[in-house]
């Protein structure tokens, strides 16, 4: 099938900014585009040939909406799987797949199912009901501290909350839910593993993420994660071991711990771009979203080593802002050579809303690191 300047049409599901930035490359190759988002402001309203407003979890809107493209893909796990599969039926080629999708949207299946494919992860119990997890502790079947985590539905940070004591309990919506071993580790990483539907795989470099300590997000992306080879091998590894497991189509990216004593935990995955991977525009020969359209239209993959080193600074909303948004200082930053922002688009700004990130690069990690600080210390997402 010829995919570029044709009728193929490919339908994305989700407008959000992972969408933008895939659509930066989908234009680059001249492929036609359909996205459905609920949101009349979706990011990535501007650089599709067609956009449709609805619900990514209502049946009938994702069937209709996926009825007239060739192949589909989504930029966010939350949509409907079994519309998703009637696609699949009726010749659609839908990638990642419903199977996919199925194992992964929910976490407690996600961890059962590390479980049954012997992947390494951290020890955790299923509840029901955030309700029973308290039993659970009374009964000493649970013990501090642990991290609670939602199973559907969670995201950018929403969802997870650290448990130190009953009190932490007390707010958490009462849904089905994951108690999780809380790991003391010494990094946490990520590797995206992009894979094609004739099996070609490729890894992108480890990457090492620092979080947030109140928001649980990432603030930066460091490419590459500052650790020995041996270490960096074993997490690929594990990262390979994970995608022939799930047999997905297009790109996962794998979160993991590397504990005190070396070993890797695989912590979740997300079968799409990642904020992991946002890096690779600027510092990767095949960025991971061209790589994505790359592994679902079933082409070559692209060379995933770096170019130079480099580093990502999530922007998001300050505390005590909320309205239209406002980048205060952006001059400033775009004034340090190898700093180039990117801005999702997002009208409104709130605490800890992802609203963009700058991607640094230098030749140096450290340097490159020590710029991602002035960045990040410099430019502020304030209301107007």
């Amino acid at each position: 099938m010829n995919y570029f300047s044709s009728n193929f049409k490919l339908g994305i599901l989700g407008g959000g900014q992972l969408g933008k930035m895939l659509l930066s490359d989908t234009r680059k190759f001249d492929i036609q585009t359909k996205v459905l988002d609920p949101s009349s402001e979706a990011p990535s309203k501007i650089a599709c040939n067609t956009f449709i407003q609805g619900d990514l979890l209502d049946y009938d809107t994702v069937v209709n909406f996926g009825k007239d493209v060739d192949v589909l893909t989504f930029e966010i796990e939350n949509v409907n799987t079994d519309a998703l599969e009637t696609l699949e039926n009726q010749g659609v080629k839908v990638y990642p797949s419903s199977k996919t999708l199925r194992q992964i949207q929910n976490k407690a299946k996600q961890k059962l199912f590390y479980v049954d494919h012997s992947i390494p992860t951290a020890d955790f119990s299923r509840f029901a009901f955030t309700s029973e997890v308290e039993d659970a502790i009374h009964n000493g079947g649970l013990s501090f501290p642990f991290v609670w985590k939602s199973a559907q539905f969670g995201y950018d940070g929403n969802g997870v909350k650290v448990v130190r004591a009953i009190e932490d309990l007390k707010g958490l919506p009462n849904t089905e839910c994951i108690a999780e071993t809380m790991i003391p580790f010494k990094n946490e990483l990520a590797v995206i593993v992009a894979r094609s539907e004739n099996g070609e795989m490729k890894t992108y470099p480890v990457v090492e993420m620092e979080f947030h300590p109140e928001a649980n997000q990432v603030e930066y992306v460091i490419c590459p994660a500052r650790i020995s080879d041996e270490i960096a091998e074993k997490a690929k590894a594990v990262a390979l071991k994970v995608s022939e497991a799930f047999e997905h189509v297009g790109l996962l990216a794998v979160e993991m711990f590397q504990t005190q004593d070396d070993d890797i935990l695989v912590n979740e995955v997300a079968p799409r771009p990642h904020n992991s991977g946002h890096y690779s525009i600027e510092a990767s020969y095949t960025s991971q979203y061209e790589q994505h359209l790359r592994a679902i239209l079933n082409l070559p993959l692209g060379s995933t080593e770096s170019k130079v080193a480099g580093i990502m600074v999530n922007l998001v909303g300050a505390e005590g802002h909320e309205g239209d948004v406002c980048y205060k200082n952006i001059e400033d930053i775009l004034s340090i050579e190898g700093v180039t922002p990117h801005i999702y688009g997002k009208k409104k700004t709130r605490p800890f809303r992802k609203m963009g990130h700058v991607t640094i690069v230098n030749k140096d990690i450290e340097v490159a690191r020590s710029l991602a600080e002035k960045v990040k210390n410099t430019i502020k997402v304030i209301s107007e």
